[in-house]
C-alpha cells in the first residue's frame, strides 16, 4: 500500500456536512452513556434485577466490580489498539466494529428480565457495552485531526461534545416521558407494562436504535484514514511487539516534546475531577442542599445543557487563543464556584452556583481534547488518544476517593466538595507549567482554504 505523508491527513475532510457527521456519532453516542451506564440500566440492574440476590456482596458492589474490569481492559489495550488502527490505515472500520459491537450489547439487554438470575447476563452485557465504547472513543477522538484544520479544531471538538450533551438530554427525555413517567402497572406516554421490567427493556432497544441510527453519517461521509509514514512498523506489529512500539514511541516523544506526555498526567487528573462534578452532583444536591428528589433529573438536564452551551461558546477562544487558556479559566472558575458552595445552603444558591460550576465543565472536556488533538504527531493520533483514555483510566480512582475521604474525617457529605476541589486544583497546578500549543500549530501543515473553515 502507498504510504502518504501524515501531515496530508490533517484537515483532509473538513467539509462542514463532515463536521455535522461526525458530531453526529456524539449526538447518537450519549445513548449509551446517559440513558444505559448513568442513569435507566444500570439503576435498573441493581435496584431492580439485583433486588433479591443471595450472598453478601450487592449488586452495585458487583456492578462496580463488572465496570471496573471493562476499564482496565481498555487501559491496558487502548493506546496500541489506537496506534494500529492509524498505522494500518483501518481507523474508520474500527470505529464502526466497535460501534455495532457497542450497539449489539445494548440490543441483547433487552433479554435481561427483571429476576436475579439475570443479573451476570446484565452485567456482562454492561461490561462489555462499556469496554466497545471507550474503545471506539479513540478512534473517534482521532478523527477530530481529520474533520479539522488547525484554525478550526477547537470550534468542531465543542460542537461534538455540545452534540453529545444535546443528544442525551433529548433521547432521556424521550425515554423518560414515553417509558418511565408515572405510577402504577403501566408506564409513560406509551402506557408501558412494568411487568419483568418491559418498560426499561425497550428503552435498551430504543437507546440502541438511537445509537445506530446517529452514528452512520461518519461512516459514510468522512473517508478511511490513508496510510502514513508516521508510525513505521506498527501495521505489522503483533499484540505484544505493539507494546515495543508504543514504549519506542513515548521515548521519542519524551526527547521530542515533553509537553505531550506532561498534559497527559495533567488532564488526566483534572479530567477526573471534572467526573466527579457530576458523578456526586446529584448526591449533594439532595442530602446537602435540598433537592426535592423530583427535581434532580431537571437539574441534571440544566447542567447538560449549560455545560454544552459553555464548550460551544469557549471553543470560539479556544481557536484564537489557544485551548491552554480555555481550560485554566474553566478549572479556577470551577475552584471558586465550589469554594462558594462550601459556605451557602439552599436549593436556589446550589441552582445558582452548581449551574456556575457545570457551565465549566464542558469548555474544559472539549478544550482538552483539541488540546491534544493540536500536539499529536500527525498520523499518531490515535495512539495519543488511546494514551489519553488509559491515563484517564488510570487515575480515575482520585476524586471518588478523595470524595469519600473528606465525607468520612469530617463526617459531612458537604465536606466531600473538597475532595473534588482538590483534585481540579491539583490537575491545574500540574497544567500550568505545560506550554501550550499555538492555536493553528501543526508544523508543516498546509493552512485551510475558506471553504474548510467553520464559520
Amino acid at each position: 500500500m502507498t504510504e502518504v505523508n501524515a501531515r496530508a491527513t490533517v484537515g483532509q475532510a473538513a467539509g462542514r456536512g463532515q463536521v455535522v457527521a461526525w458530531g453526529f456519532w456524539d449526538w447518537g453516542s450519549s445513548a449509551f452513556n446517559a440513558v444505559i451506564l448513568t442513569f435507566v440500566f444500570s439503576v435498573y440492574l441493581t435496584k431492580k434485577v439485583g433486588e433479591n440476590l443471595p450472598g453478601w456482596i450487592s449488586p452495585s458492589a458487583w456492578l462496580g466490580l463488572a465496570l471496573a474490569l471493562a476499564g482496565l481492559v481498555v487501559a491496558v489495550t487502548a493506546p496500541v489498539a489506537g496506534q494500529w488502527f492509524d498505522a494500518a490505515a483501518k481507523r474508520k472500520r474500527a470505529l464502526a466494529v466497535l460501534t455495532v459491537l457497542c450497539i449489539a450489547s445494548m440490543t441483547l439487554m433487552f433479554f435481561v428480565h427483571d429476576n436475579y438470575h439475570y443479573l451476570w447476563l446484565g452485567l456482562a452485557l454492561l461490561a462489555f457495552g462499556s469496554a466497545f465504547f471507550e474503545l471506539a472513543s479513540v478512534p473517534y477522538n482521532a478523527m477530530l485531526r481529520q474533520v479539522s484544520t488547525p484554525a478550526t479544531v477547537g470550534r468542531v471538538s465543542g460542537f461534538g461534545w455540545a452534540m453529545g450533551y444535546f443528544g442525551g438530554i433529548f433521547l432521556l427525555l424521550i425515554c423518560y416521558f414515553g417509558f418511565i413517567s408515572g405510577e402504577g402497572d403501566n408506564r409513560g406516554l406509551l402506557g408501558i407494562p412494568t411487568d419483568d421490567g418491559l418498560n426499561i427493556r425497550l428503552v435498551a432497544i430504543v437507546a440502541a436504535v438511537w445509537f445506530a441510527a446517529f452514528a452512520l453519517p461518519v461512516l459514510f461521509a468522512v473517508p478511511e484514514l490513508p496510510r502514513t509514514d508516521a508510525d513505521p512498523g506498527a501495521a505489522d506489529a503483533d499484540f505484544f511487539a505493539s507494546y515495543a512500539i508504543l514504549w519506542r514511541d513515548l521515548r521519542e516523544l519524551w526527547r521530542t516534546d515533553q509537553r505531550t506526555l506532561g498534559f497527559l498526567v495533567a488532564s488526566a487528573v483534572f479530567r477526573d475531577g471534572l467526573a466527579g462534578v457530576f458523578t456526586f452532583g446529584a448526591v449533594l444536591a439532595v442530602r446537602v442542599y435540598d433537592i426535592a428528589d423530583a427535581d434532580v433529573l431537571l437539574f441534571g438536564i440544566a447542567a447538560n445543557v449549560v455545560a454544552a452551551l459553555g464548550a460551544i461558546v469557549a471553543s470560539r477562544f479556544d481557536d484564537r487563543s489557544g485551548p491552554k487558556r480555555v481550560i485554566v479559566v474553566s478549572l479556577v472558575a470551577m475552584v471558586i464556584c465550589g469554594v462558594i458552595l462550601l459556605f451557602v445552603s439552599g436549593p436556589l444558591m446550589f441552582w445558582i452556583f452548581g449551574l456556575l460550576l457545570t457551565i465549566f465543565v464542558g469548555p474544559a472536556q472539549s478544550a482538552a481534547r483539541s488540546f491534544l488533538a493540536r500536539l499529536a504527531p500527525p498520523g499518531r493520533e490515535g495512539q495519543l488518544f488511546g494514551l489519553y483514555t488509559t491515563t484517564g483510566r488510570a487515575v480515575s480512582f482520585l476524586a471518588p476517593a478523595f470524595f469519600a475521604l473528606f465525607v468520612v474525617v469530617f463526617d459531612s457529605d458537604r465536606a466531600g466538595i473538597v475532595g473534588i476541589i482538590l483534585v481540579l486544583a491539583v490537575g491545574l497546578v500540574a497544567l500550568l507549567p505545560i506550554p501550550s500549543p499555538e492555536p493553528t500549530e501543526v508544523v508543516g501543515t498546509p493552512a485551510a482554504g475558506p471553504e474548510d473553515r467553520l464559520s
